[in-house]
């Protein structure tokens, strides 16, 4: 009895033993298992970054060579604009030559007397188209590169703004007429609109506000 009494607790120690010596075995093996995946995670940290760098850097290179494109375009950009700008004034410069060369052989009246432009109205009468087609057709019997000045006109009644305004609108209708109907070059016709001034007759009276209402077209060669 005594002796298996004194048994148990030999069994006990053995048994102790064995349970000890398998949950260090086990925190190794655990422990072991982390490190791995710690360093797995590691090492795939640093070649993210390493990535992360290559492409900050390529970032770089394209973002320098884009500011190069887009200042290479700013600069191609003005060189336009200012060849533009030259190109302007060489014709305009050319065209005021040609102008200046050229002498008057031909005018023409539009105005609300003769039965043409009515009050505030800036439409093509059929009356001053009419007498368009027939200044085209005395042109064209002598044609001598012909030069056309178109001057729109109006009365003294209302704002001085809005009668510019009317008579721009009254001497571009010309325009596109003469461009339309018989294909005059637009850069053979110069428009510009007077307003109220320059009157032919006293605004003071219906028959005079009537002849001041007008579109003048001088042909010059």
């Amino acid at each position: 009895m005594r002796q298996f009494i004194l048994a148990i607790p030999i069994a006990a120690l053995v048994l102790g033993g064995s349970t000890a010596c398998a949950t260090k075995k086990f925190v190794r093996t655990s422990v072991g298992e982390v490190n791995g995946k710690v360093d797995s995670v590691g090492k795939a940290v640093e070649e993210t970054q390493e990535r992360t760098r290559q492409n900050e850097g390529r970032i770089a290179t394209v973002d320098q060579k884009a500011d190069q494109a887009a200042q290479s375009a700013r600069q191609a950009n003005s060189a336009a604009g200012e060849a533009r700008s030259a190109a302007d004034a060489a014709a305009s410069k050319a065209d005021a030559v040609d102008k200046a060369s050229k002498r008057l052989v031909y005018e023409v009246v539009l105005s609300e007397d003769q039965g043409n432009f009515k009050f505030g109205k800036t439409a093509l009468p059929d009356e001053a188209k009419a007498k368009l087609d027939d200044m085209i057709a005395q042109i064209k019997a002598d044609p001598k590169g012909a030069y056309f000045e178109i001057e729109g006109y109006t009365d003294s009644v209302g704002d001085k703004k809005m009668n510019e305004r009317i008579g721009l609108e009254r001497a571009d209708a010309v325009k596109r007429y003469l461009y339309e109907q018989h294909q005059v070059p637009l850069h053979k016709m110069n428009v510009i609109s007077y307003g109220e001034e320059k009157p032919v007759a006293p605004n003071t009276t219906k028959a005079g506000r009537a002849q001041n209402r007008r579109v003048v077209i001088k042909v010059l060669a």
